[in-house]
């Protein structure tokens, strides 16, 4: 977003339309993510979604049925990244309202071992998610960049991991519990 953009016309919106996926059919978790410049070290204003996905025909119903229009209408046709999922991990206040997320993004380096990476990567979501205030964790990778991504929220203002912090605006978790836990291979 523009760096002098209202940003309360983001909360405005999700206030709107943020429960319209609370019962989406094949989505473990959407979280409607905010950072403000100036809050939290953030250099930049950005709205964003992160979902975790539970059945491919549940992401690819939300693309092409109709939901994704009103996204793309208010906003133009943004880039929908996909990742390979690595480990989910429900967290120590896993029944708690989210309030932050964190997401840290690294490359994967080149030369690795990638089954250790990837282990590594995984026992790092566990570690997170044992973490006091820790709601779940995750961690995939984009296989086309080489670029994990671990995601986590938390119920405080004090989250324990390192990363780009956002604010929850509102949670949708219809198949949270369908989603599968520990390391995905």
């Amino acid at each position: 977003m523009p760096a002098d953009y209202d940003m309360d016309i983001i909360r405005a919106r999700v206030a709107r339309v943020g429960h319209l996926l609370d019962d989406w059919d094949g989505l473990g978790v959407k979280t409607h993510l905010m950072r403000e410049r100036g809050h939290r070290g953030s250099p930049v204003n950005v709205y964003g979604p992160f979902y975790l996905w539970n059945t491919v025909r549940g992401v690819n119903g939300f693309l092409w049925g109709g939901a994704f229009q009103g996204p793309v209408d208010d906003f133009g046709r943004p880039r929908v990244r996909q990742w390979s999922g690595l480990a989910f991990e429900e967290g120590t206040a896993a029944r708690s309202p989210a309030a932050l997320a964190v997401r840290l993004r690294r490359p994967v380096p080149d030369g690795v071992k990638l089954a250790a990476f990837m282990a590594g990567a995984a026992a790092e979501t566990e570690r997170l998610a044992a973490e006091d205030g820790a709601v779940p964790a995750a961690s995939a990778v984009d296989t086309d960049a080489w670029e994990l991504v671990r995601f986590s929220l938390w119920e405080h203002d004090a989250p324990q991991a390192e990363g780009d912090v956002f604010r929850v605006l509102h949670l949708s978790e219809p198949g949270r519990g369908m989603l599968p836990r520990g390391r995905q291979w």
